[in-house]
């Protein structure tokens, strides 16, 4: 993919993912006045714009890998539709939490979930650094080696710990506490998704089998 071909696919996603959400956040809310929203908004899409063009100028091949969605696994694109049907459902009951006032979170516990949502950016983005061969759909691609050092030598899917530091605390960005049982099915939807990958990395990539028992656990130190 050329660079101007690239720059539009990504810009077009951007732009979309950009009104999906305020669209999925600010209509049932019916209100521009939702802080927790624009937080969320702030939050999500500037570091990702940043992460954008970064990854157009020092990585373009990495940035194309990141815009393919198309899972090929069966398994795989379960999850993914149903990851969908999580994020949309909790983005409209937080909303409606907040229209209707059923729950009340206090600024500082909004704001320290945001923090926490950046420090899950943050490992993202170096996770991102540390493996060239990173893409959102489970497969193994020509001449793809094993990384097992930075992050990789302390939990297997360091990746999907970053989304869950980044998605559980989504609910308190968004004032809500009833979103917390939407947005908590995310992490039954992870745990599937890399048992579901690690049986293919197991089978297609050389020296998987040895890396999992070098390193132990697979998103939580010392727990799993």
């Amino acid at each position: 993919m050329n660079k101007l071909k690239l720059t539009v696919s990504a810009l077009t996603k951007y732009l979309l993912g950009v009104v999906l959400v305020a669209a999925l956040l600010l209509l049932p809310a019916w209100t521009f006045a939702y802080p927790g929203a624009w937080l969320f908004m702030g939050v999500l899409f500037l570091p990702m714009l940043l992460m954008g063009v970064i990854m157009l100028f020092c990585a373009p091949d990495l940035l194309a890998k990141r815009l393919d969605s198309k899972e090929k696994q069966k398994t795989q694109q379960g999850v993914v539709k149903l990851a969908g049907l999580v994020f949309v459902g909790g983005f409209v009951l937080c909303a409606l939490d907040f229209r209707f006032g059923w729950s009340h979170v206090l600024m500082w516990l909004m704001i320290a979930a945001a923090v926490i949502f950046l420090i899950g950016y943050g490992m993202y983005a170096e996770v991102m650094r540390e493996n060239a061969y990173l893409s959102r759909t489970i497969k193994v691609q020509e001449g793809q080696t094993l990384v097992s050092t930075g992050l990789y030598g302390v939990v297997r899917h360091p990746m999907y710990l970053a989304t869950l530091l980044m998605f559980l605390p989504m609910p308190l960005i968004l004032q809500s506490l009833w979103g917390l049982c939407v947005f908590g099915w995310y992490a039954v939807l992870i745990v599937i998704r890399i048992l579901n990958e690690e049986k293919v990395l197991t089978a297609e990539l050389d020296g998987y089998a040895e890396y999992k028992k070098k390193v132990r656990y697979r998103i939580i130190p010392f727990i799993w």
